[in-house]
């Protein structure tokens, strides 16, 4: 997994609240277990018409947001079905953070295995990110995660808070197969104890 240190692009609005896991990558893409190549079939059910043909006021079809690497949407973000897919789909597209006022829980666990940071704000603050997103590709916002800051196109800052282990594993590039790994030596030296005190296991 990436190291999650600092973040600059264009965000995204999109104040919908209660976009659940069908919306963000619906369910007759759920047959393949890559984490690859579903970006393109992100929120498919409103960036295309029926024809396959692209919607043009979808807000990530728009010129000056198909690179945007930061969402910022509505309360409840996530909910529904707790398939991976929906980071899946949102890391391959190219974003990186998504910020709202609320996620679902088992969504929210998911971004932080796959290397994207969730920011829960108040709404308020949200509704000012919102509006800076709407400048489209003048709206630049980074996002500086071991100082916690978020910095607006006007150069305000908004702080945010996260659980300093997930912060650390973010950081660090850490998912659950990563946090095992560091164990390796402390897993290696088990197996050969067992091995020698059990040989026939």
């Amino acid at each position: 997994m990436d190291k999650f240190t600092t973040l600059t692009g264009v965000a995204a609005p999109l104040p919908m609240i209660n976009i659940d896991t069908d919306m963000i990558i619906p369910k007759q893409f759920l047959k393949t277990i890559k984490r690859t190549g579903l970006g393109v079939n992100l929120f498919d059910e409103m960036r295309y018409d029926d024809n396959g043909e692209e919607i043009a006021d979808f807000v990530l079809n728009q010129p000056s947001y198909r690179d945007a690497k930061i969402l910022v949407a509505g309360d409840n973000f996530g909910c529904g079905s707790s398939r991976e897919h929906a980071p899946w789909a949102i890391k391959d597209f190219g974003i990186s953070c998504i910020i709202a006022p609320s996620f679902a829980d088992i969504f929210y666990n998911n971004c932080f295995k796959n290397g994207i940071l969730p920011i829960k704000l108040p709404q308020e603050q949200v509704d000012k990110l919102l509006d800076d997103a709407s400048r489209g590709s003048n709206a630049t916002v980074t996002i500086d995660l071991e100082a916690q800051e978020i910095k607006g196109p006007d150069g305000g800052t908004i702080s945010f808070e996260i659980e300093a282990f997930r912060k650390h594993c973010l950081l660090e590039g850490l998912d659950d197969i990563g946090l095992t790994m560091k164990k390796q030596d402390s897993i290696s030296s088990f197996e050969e104890k067992l091995t020698s005190a059990r040989p026939w296991i």
